[in-house]
Order: C-alpha cells, then sequence, then structure tokens
C-alpha cells in the first residue's frame, strides 16, 4: 500500500508533495502535516484508542481478525460527523463483507479483473484467466461475486464460523504439517503449511497458515519459521510427493527439528471426512479467520485434486486427534495407549 509494487502510495504520488514514510513509527507524513498510520490485520488491539479522520482498509477479507479490526476503528471515528471508511477487497463470503455490502449505509462498487486489463501484465492475466475462468472460485476472484456455500464440498462457512475462536486455550500438543510441492516453476503448486495444536478441552485449533510457494529451501525455511514461533512438538510431512526430500530439506535448514513422515494410503476424500465430521462436531475452531484455507475448505469437491492448505490441515488434525497417543479426561491428559503394567 505504501511503497511496494507500481501503485504504491509513494510510486504515485506527485514528486512536489510526495509524503515521507517513516517505517519504524509506521505512519506516512504529506508536506502540509496530514499523517497517516499503518496497522495490522493481525493486531486489532493496535487500534484500541487512537482517532482517525478517514480509514483505508485494504484486503478486509484477508484479516485474521476483521470483525474486531472494524469494531475498534469505529470507536476511533466517534468524533466525526460522517463515518468515513474506504474498503477495497476481494469480495469473500464472510460475515463482514455479507454486512457491508447489505448496509444500507454503504456505496457498493464492484471491479472485474478483465476492467484492470490494461494495467495487468499480460503473463499474469494470461495464467490467472486459465486457472479461474469458468468456476465458482473464478466468479469471485475475476468476476467479484460473492459466493454462496458450494452445497457440494465437505466445509461450510457456516460450520467455521460458529466454531471460529480469538485465542485457544492451553495446549498440550502443537504440531506443524506439510503438504510439499516437489517442483518450482510458475505453475507449481503452493507448499502447505498448517500450525495445529490440541488443546486440554480435546478440541483441535488451527492456529496459523504458513503456506509457501517457492523453492524447497523458501518452503522449508517457512515451515522449520512455523515451528519455532508457535513452540510446536513435531513437524509432520507428507512423503507421498516428496520421499525423503521433505525430511532432507527440513534437517538441512534446522537439524534437531523432529520430523514424523506419513504416507497417504487412502484416497483424499477418505482423509478428508473424518476430520470434516469433527468440525461438524464443533471440536475443531479456527484461531482468527484464515482467509486462503477456508477458501479452499468450502470449494474443494470430492474428485477433484485437493489443494495444499487442505490437505496440510487433514494432516495436522489427523495427527493430533484421529491418531493421537493422547485423549482428555475430565479436563486431564491420558495416554491413549496404555504402556506395559498400564490399565487404560
Amino acid at each position: 500500500m505504501v511503497e511496494l509494487g507500481p501503485s504504491s502510495i509513494l510510486k504515485i504520488s506527485d514528486p512536489r508533495f510526495r509524503p515521507y514514510y517513516e517505517p519504524s513509527k509506521r505512519r506516512v507524513i504529506w508536506p502540509n502535516g496530514v499523517t497517516a498510520t499503518i496497522y495490522s490485520g493481525d493486531e486489532p488491539d493496535q487500534l484500541r484508542g487512537p482517532a482517525h479522520d478517514i480509514v483505508w482498509l485494504d484486503e478486509l477479507a484477508k484479516f485474521k481478525y476483521p470483525q474486531e479490526c472494524m469494531d475498534n476503528i469505529l470507536f476511533g471515528l466517534r468524533g466525526n460527523e460522517e463515518i468515513k471508511i474506504f474498503v477495497s477487497t476481494t469480495p469473500r463470503p464472510i460475515k463482514i463483507i455479507k454486512d457491508l455490502v447489505n448496509d444500507p449505509n454503504a456505496i457498493v462498487r464492484r471491479g472485474s479483473t478483465y476492467e484492470n486489463a490494461a494495467n495487468l501484465p499480460e503473463k499474469f492475466l494470461k495464467m490467472l484467466l486459465e486457472k479461474y475462468e469458468g468456476t465458482r472460485i473464478g466468479r469471485q476472484e475475476i468476476y467479484a461475486e460473492i459466493l454462496d456455500d458450494n452445497p457440494n464440498a465437505l466445509w461450510s462457512r457456516q460450520i467455521l464460523d460458529n466454531n471460529r475462536v480469538t485465542k485457544s486455550p492451553t495446549l498440550i500438543r502443537v504440531v506443524v504439517a506439510v503438504d510439499p510441492e516437489a517442483s518450482d516453476t510458475e505453475t507449481s503448486a503452493e507448499t502447505g503449511i498448517i500450525v495445529a495444536g490440541l488443546g486440554d478441552d480435546g478440541h483441535g485449533y488451527i492456529l496459523a497458515d504458513s503456506t509457501k510457494k517457492g523453492s524447497p529451501k523458501e518452503w522449508g525455511t517457512a515451515a522449520v519459521a512455523a515451528y519455532h514461533t508457535y513452540q510446536a512438538d513435531s513437524l509432520i510431512a507428507e512423503v507421498n510427493n516428496g520421499g525423503d526430500m521433505v525430511e532432507y530439506v527440513i534437517k538441512s535448514i534446522d537439524e534437531t527439528v523432529p520430523v514424523k513422515q506419513v504416507r497417504a494410503s487412502r484416497g483424499k476424500q477418505l482423509r478428508a471426512e473424518p476430520v470434516a465430521s469433527l468440525d461438524e462436531q464443533g471440536r475443531i475452531h479456527h484461531v482468527g479467520y484464515l482467509a486462503e484455507l477456508e477458501d479452499q475448505l468450502c470449494e474443494w469437491m470430492a474428485g477433484e485434486k485437493s489443494p495444499d492448505r487442505l490437505d496440510a490441515r487433514v494432516w495436522a488434525i489427523t495427527e493430533l486427534m484421529l491418531e493421537s497417543d493422547f485423549v482428555i479426561i475430565e479436563g486431564r491428559t491420558a495416554n491413549r495407549r496404555p504402556t506395559a503394567n498400564q490399565d487404560w
């Protein structure tokens, strides 16, 4: 928004009136003294207290805590006669976007990718249209439609919303699950990297989506960083696609990270269905919004190639809740598999 890309504030500003950017203070200052402060959609508490005159929210549908951010922003506009909020976003079908579109005080403008074609690299536009034109998700990404739930998908946004939390309880185990992409080309898929934990209430919590597109070194570095950031117990890696390469990549970056290799012996739908059932039972919770992951969950249908984030999530929950060595009994952990001289 501020300095990167050809349409950023610094790139498009008139040289005679270009603002000064202070990244360490998260602010942009124009020559006439007008100041803009930058905030993160992952940290809504930053917005408590400060007052503003006008707000620009870019990609609101990707914020981890969109509703909390909006609430705090509105409190900060309390002194204005007119509330001025500009939202530019992909119209993902989440509650806050639907509420804004249906708000009688909101002015809604839609633009398709075709309308912006003259400003996009030809190669990028060709790739985008080849991938999404004629698909359900293309109606969202290309034509700015707000989609209804896919009736054939295993997950629904209503279920995800009902189970959503803003923080997890005490976690007794945390894993990072990796669904690797062996190649690194423009058409390659991303490597799914999902962080999940088992709470002391016996429920599963999806903590983060660190999915990365890039070389093995790049996605391996992202996986190791997630492992340390969330103080995980182990890294779970599917080896069907990458074989021993996955563990080699992780160990070459940090040899102390324990890697458990898992191999798919059943079809993707058979692996995903037990996990989707746990969601339906209200036993899996997303901590905040995880936009790209939730798009994949609510769009994937059996028979299609399952996407990276979804696969990694299935592996994480399978490890924590379906094949775990622990169960929760009256709020306490116990071994699922008794030791030699232990009664169950």
